[in-house]
């Protein structure tokens, strides 16, 4: 019975509009449709949401409007940044850096031959290094990392349940195996007793290497290194319960060389991974 009235009624503003009914109901269908403004709205925001999940909550706005635009979307990171807070997405917050080393000793110090260089012309050139520290339910883990200032990439590194000289030397000695340096490379750290040690000297002149360090109390001077143990710890540490100094080892492993060095899109380097930019210096060499 309704639907009988519906349909004279809907007849009856046909004849009077001059239209008809096919027309009616075309023009009605088009007013629920959604707009292709809408339409893509919602496509971009899905894949938003694609990113941000994809690399574990981690990627901020800059980060995710270079992957869009890697996609073929033309957007402004302001825009991707609103739609992010529209759908409550918000990557891990990184917490303040607190010093590991100990620099009150009396040990010799290099000059700070680095001077806040941090782009470095080829892999290898110069290297930042330092010291940080993980817990777990068993005790402190100490990470001691080595980075390469061309690429970003993590060359070296070494863990323990102490802050040695050893921890050190462990993490420099695993660079040079991998990337067999040529002499004249610059190598930076704080002044901490470890990296000023006689031991540690002596390997860097092994290795012929021109050593720097921080001036005292300036944190800046080692802000790379420092902003790596920093990502690090929002990344994983701070979204994991170690139950054991084995899982902290085991998930820093898997975290610099696969995550860090090979997936993670780094700003500083034009938006590439550490492994893609040091693997391009390389082959672009071979074709000059």
């Amino acid at each position: 019975m309704y639907k009988h009235r519906f349909q004279f009624r809907v007849e009856k503003m046909c004849r009077v509009m001059q239209v008809t009914r096919s027309g009616y109901y075309k023009w009605v269908n088009a007013r629920h449709k959604p707009s292709e403004q809408l339409k893509r709205r919602k496509k971009l925001m899905k894949r938003i949401e694609h990113h941000f999940k994809g690399f574990k909550q981690r990627y901020g706005s800059p980060k995710i409007a270079h992957k869009l635009r890697e996609e073929g979307w033309k957007i402004a990171t302001k825009t991707v940044a609103k739609l992010m807070k529209e759908m409550g997405l918000r990557s891990v917050v990184v917490k303040k850096y607190k010093a590991t080393t100990n620099s009150k000793h009396s040990q010799p110090v290099y000059d700070n031959v680095l001077n806040r260089q941090f782009r470095a012309a080829a892999p290898n050139k110069a290297w930042v290094t330092d010291i940080t520290y993980v817990a777990t339910k068993q005790g402190w883990v100490y990470l001691a990392s080595v980075m390469d200032l061309f690429s970003r990439k993590i060359v070296g590194w070494s863990m323990g349940s102490r802050m040695t000289k050893e921890l050190v030397l462990d993490a420099l000695d695993m660079a040079c195996r991998r990337q067999k340096p040529e002499p004249g490379l610059v190598h930076h750290s704080d002044r901490g007793s470890q990296y000023a040690s006689t031991e540690y000297r002596e390997r860097l002149a092994y290795y012929e290497m021109i050593g720097s360090m921080s001036r005292k109390g300036n944190c800046y001077d080692n802000a790379c290194i420092e902003s790596f143990h920093s990502v690090i710890k929002k990344e994983l540490v701070y979204l994991t319960t170690f139950k054991t100094r084995q899982q902290a080892y085991n998930a820093i492993n898997s975290y610099i060389e696969l995550e860090y060095n090979r997936i993670r899109i780094h700003s500083a380097i034009g938006y590439l991974t550490p492994h893609t930019c040091e693997k391009r210096y390389y082959e672009q060499k071979q074709v000059a």
